[in-house]
């Protein structure tokens, strides 16, 4: 597994991962909907904190630059 998220796209999943887990844990708690804000929320910070995503693979897309040390 190589690392395929750059830095700045790391800083943009875990800022948007905050806002999908607040908005499904208290705004839409107890709905579908919070439950799927939760677990994109989820998806989106664990692909931020690994480095690491399945979709940019799939795609051959890569945002790390090759300077930037692998962090995971």
């Amino acid at each position: 597994m190589t690392n395929n998220v750059g830095m700045l796209d790391r800083m943009i999943r875990f800022m948007l991962a905050g806002v999908l887990l607040y908005l499904g844990t208290s705004v839409y708690s107890g709905s579908a909907l919070g439950i799927g804000l939760d677990v994109i929320g989820a998806i989106a910070a664990l692909t931020g904190l690994f480095g690491f995503c399945a979709l940019y693979s799939l795609l051959r897309i890569n945002t790390r630059k090759a300077d930037q040390t692998p962090q995971a």
